[in-house]
């Protein structure tokens, strides 16, 4: 008969493992660890960066939810990256002794932000508006997803915001432009022949923990980083004496459909007594030249105010919004945004009151 032996009595043989004295192991990762995060943070301090709260979908929600939470009678700041990185929240204090909710988003219409707001109650003091044209009237949600992060943001997403945000205002590569991943990526890795290359958008502006935006000083400072900025955004201009016409009569059906949105929001916030403003930020260069042919004032931002009933503020009617640095076309930079938000802030400050 065959016997079979359990598995227990097979004696174990081979080399027996080394002693090892891991108190040793764990200070020497420590110090490794220690010292490639002090280099990769020198890294980043010499290319310019500074600690800056990351301008995450968790940031916003915490700002979104202060209007739950019993700030609704405030100022609210919806719109796009002009609104967002013009409008200095320290300056518009100064004015009108309010710091508002800073809301917009790059990249972003404001109209889903608009919407949500219209069928919140919890809001009952003013909405501020920016109008990007191409954005606005277009309804390009770059950032969409922030909307739905807010309303189904889980515990364990709560606190993992509040726990990077310990860390944000301390170290300056703590940011998604500098991960290692996003470098390794945006190297000049060989490409096939007839694959356009695209270049991401960059890093444009640094943000507090209230979301006040602030264009990043290198986009003033770096002429090699604004060009590379300026490069990015001439991608996306096409040459406006060969537009085929199916281009402009979509601007214009999109126009037509953004227009009615607004006008059913606004309806209902103007019906809960809550005040809406709009305001155009300045653009210049090809921004100017293409918002003027895509969106040209009289059919769209004139539309707006006129079908809204709302108030309007627009930088080409007030030489005081006017005459500031664009380093890159579309937004102001640090010391001429103060000087706009001082003047944005009293025009809106010396609006009439609501009826």
């Amino acid at each position: 008969m065959p016997s079979f032996t359990s598995s227990s009595e097979i004696p174990v043989t081979g080399r027996p493992l080394p002693e090892c004295a891991l108190g040793i192991a764990a200070i020497v990762a420590l110090v490794v660890t220690l010292v490639a995060t002090a280099a990769w943070e020198l890294q980043w301090r010499n290319f310019g960066a500074t600690p800056s709260y990351k301008n995450s979908d968790g940031l916003w929600a915490i700002e979104r939810r202060r209007i739950d939470n019993g700030e609704g009678d405030k100022t609210v700041i919806i719109g796009s990256s002009r609104m967002f990185f013009d409008t200095q929240l320290s300056a518009w204090e100064r004015v009108t002794g309010e710091r508002p909710i800073q809301l917009s988003l790059e990249g972003t219409s404001p109209m889903k932000a608009l919407q949500q707001l219209a069928d919140d109650p919890d809001l009952t003091g003013t909405l501020v508006v920016g109008v990007t044209p191409i954005l606005f009237f277009n309804g390009f949600a770059y950032r969409g997803d922030v909307f739905d992060h807010y309303l189904d943001e889980a515990p364990s997403q709560r606190i993992g915001q509040q726990v990077s945000m310990i860390f944000e205002p301390l170290l300056g590569f703590y940011q998604p432009d500098f991960a290692l991943f996003t470098v390794l990526e945006r190297q000049p890795w060989p490409t096939r022949d007839g694959v356009p290359v695209r270049k991401d958008v960059r890093k444009l502006a640094n943000f507090d923990s209230d979301r006040n935006g602030r264009l990043w000083k290198k986009v003033e400072t770096d002429p090699e980083y604004l060009a590379l900025v300026k490069e990015i955004w001439s991608q996306n201009f096409r040459p406006l004496d060969k537009l085929p016409p199916p281009v402009l009569q979509q601007q214009t059906k999109n126009r037509a459909e953004q227009l009615e949105l607004a006008v059913a929001a606004v309806e209902k916030l103007h019906a809960r007594g809550v005040r809406v403003v709009f305001v155009r930020p300045p653009s210049e260069g090809p921004f100017a030249e293409t918002e003027a042919v895509f969106q040209p004032r009289a059919e769209a931002w004139d539309q707006l105010i006129e079908r809204t009933g709302a108030h309007g503020i627009h930088f080409a009617d007030h030489p005081g919004l006017q005459g500031g640095w664009l380093p890159e076309w579309s937004h102001l930079a640090g010391d001429d945004a103060d000087r706009y938000t001082t003047e944005l802030a009293q025009l809106y400050h010396d609006l009439p009151p609501p009826p």
